[in-house]
């Protein structure tokens, strides 16, 4: 014969019963714990930016004029880009576009045939820099490398 399923039932509600009686009796102890006062739920953060529970000392405390507060962003500086090096790696004469790859790292960038001073073809050695377009960085200002740098 089979097993009855009630015994099971009721060892489930049994347990669901426990658990609310034991939820609750955290709920009471919870609500009848002492209150913190409110000074000893402050914290403070010293010159070092570590959470402390001690105020900080008035004598650390540096004087900063209000002239010395700049409000504003700092100009850009005109630092010319940086000349990189790289190799075509896919370049379709037919559409006129290609991939450059930078020999520093593992970065693609595109290219338009426009944005080439001299013919190229897939393999060369290229300097280039970088200009932001529409989906990213592109190579712009193309020319061949160094006849010792080609492979």
């Amino acid at each position: 014969m089979a097993k009855s399923n009630s015994f099971n039932k009721r060892e489930i509600e049994k347990n669901k019963q426990q658990k609310r009686k034991e939820k609750q009796q955290r709920r009471e102890e919870r609500r009848n714990a002492p209150v913190d006062s409110f000074e000893d739920m402050i914290a403070y953060v010293d010159e070092n930016g570590v959470i402390t529970s001690t105020p900080p000392t008035q004598t650390n405390k540096q004087e900063i004029e209000i002239e010395d507060i700049a409000i504003s962003t700092p100009k850009k500086e005109d630092v010319e880009d940086p000349i990189l090096n790289g190799r075509v790696e896919y370049f379709n004469q037919d559409k006129g576009y290609g991939f450059i790859k930078h020999t520093g790292s593992t970065e693609k960038y595109f290219f338009h045939v426009s944005s080439t001073l001299v013919p190229i073809e897939e393999g060369n050695m290229v300097t280039f820099e970088l200009e932001r377009g529409q989906k990213g960085m592109n190579a712009v200002r193309i020319t061949l490398a160094n006849k010792d740098d080609q492979k």
